[in-house]
């Protein structure tokens, strides 16, 4: 059977690689991590809320458990296009009859000076548990002080999408019920969560009732929602706006935007708008006979599909029904999207949730139904299970809130202001 090399681990790689392996492919998969992240719960860890083991899945144990499947941990640096060879960062080659492009994203900071520099984004394990040391090691910090009551903390979220609103929502449930208890020295009046978007609403897929639902349950929970809000430059202690006022800032989380990934460009592929790779109706990268693309990584010259987990995952398995055509003979289809809908949480008990088919939900409906569906997309039962219980401490436990921390690590501000109490 052909062989067929898969560059990424992200929904669609692995949905590509378990149909590949039904049709009886051999199939190499190749990730710079050993590990699948579940990212739509990757701000759960980011607060607190889950261990970073309950969002990732061994990639050793996925091809194992699929006949024909091999996996290697590799940082792919190109593509050798007339030997049909993809090479690897430490020297291997590795040769595919098909090759399936699945890189995911990345940050995307528009050119904002300072942005990349002094910004925090959530789109890995590694990131989103920085983000969290940093939250939680800056309470710490401040709750040591001779003074804590007089200390303020203030963290912008910078995108009022789905990423920033769950963000948003969860740390002022922190502010409200977790620091109180848990930080007793602190002042929670001084701890300021603040959220970001440029445009006039927030949510831009979901209908306006949904719209103004969620701006109206954040600012309940004490969220400074700042509409019509464009950022010019990110300092370490401050952000600075279009309209020439500033504020100071300790942290600053990026989730305003995301492009493909940088190291596709230098691969001789078509590369479209926001850095992603220009792919036919059915998936093969323009020009490539081959050669195709799909979820986050891809982008459908005449039909653009959203970057969410249901088209990567769809086009994996399309894509996979389309390398067995072309072995047995047959044309390639055109994908279709299958629109499954859209759902954002903003605190305990509250979410909203929107269907193809017109219905519409929020509050606690929208909340149980987002538990469910990220449980139950989550790899493995290990997982499930673990998750499901941290989660259920989190929202069904005491206020407490107790959180899941890690080591202290301090913004440029603390860092500077421990160094002066010492």
């Amino acid at each position: 059977m052909p062989h067929v090399v898969i560059i990424g681990a992200g929904f669609g790689g692995l949905s590509a690689t378990e149909e590949l392996a039904k049709e009886g492919f051999r199939v190499t998969l190749l990730d710079r991590f050993p590990y699948n992240t579940f990212q739509p719960l990757l701000y759960q860890v980011a607060t607190g809320g889950l261990n970073p083991g309950d969002v990732t899945y061994s990639l050793r144990y996925f091809a194992a458990r699929h006949e024909g499947v091999h996996f290697r941990v590799a940082e792919v640096v190109g593509i050798d296009h007339d030997h049909q060879e993809v090479i690897c960062g430490d020297g291997v080659r590795v040769a595919f009859d098909y090759l399936i492009i699945g890189t995911g994203i990345t940050t995307n900071h528009f050119g904002i000076p300072g942005a990349a520099e002094y910004t925090m984004s959530m789109y890995t394990r590694a990131e989103a548990l920085k983000v969290r040391d940093t939250i939680f090691g800056s309470l710490e910090i401040i709750a040591g002080q001779s003074d804590p009551n007089t200390a303020g903390f203030t963290t912008v979220i910078v995108g009022g999408g789905p990423t920033g609103v769950e963000m948003a929502g969860q740390l002022a449930e922190l502010k409200t019920q977790m620091v109180p208890l848990t930080y007793p020295e602190l002042n929670p009046a001084r701890l300021h969560v603040v959220l970001v978007e440029m445009t006039d609403h927030l949510l831009t897929p979901f209908d306006d009732s949904l719209r103004k639902y969620t701006l109206q349950e954040l600012i309940k929970r004490g969220v400074d929602v700042r509409l019509n809000t464009a950022i010019t430059e990110v300092e370490p202690d401050r952000v600075d706006f279009k309209d020439g006022s500033s504020m100071p800032v300790d942290l600053v989380i990026w989730a305003a935007g995301v492009s493909g990934d940088p190291r596709v460009r230098d691969w001789g592929l078509p590369i479209g708008r926001a850095g992603r790779i220009e792919v036919n109706r059915d998936t093969r990268v323009m020009g490539e006979e081959r050669i195709f693309a799909i979820g986050d990584a891809s982008v459908i010259v005449d039909n653009p599909l959203p970057q969410l987990g249901q088209p990567a995952i769809q086009m994996g398995k399309f894509v996979a029904r389309q390398i067995a055509r072309l072995h047995r003979g047959l044309d390639t289809q055109d994908f279709s999207y299958h629109d499954k809908g859209i759902m954002a949480t903003i605190g305990r008990g509250d979410a909203v949730l929107q269907m193809p088919i017109g219905l519409k939900m929020k509050g606690v409906p929208a909340w149980a139904g987002w538990i469910v569906l990220h449980i139950a997309y989550l790899l493995g039962g290990r997982n499930r299970l673990q998750t499901l219980i941290n989660l259920g401490a989190r929202y069904f436990g005491p206020r407490r809130s107790n959180a899941i921390v890690g080591d202290v690590l301090p913004t440029p501000k603390l860092r500077a202001l421990r160094g002066m109490e010492r």
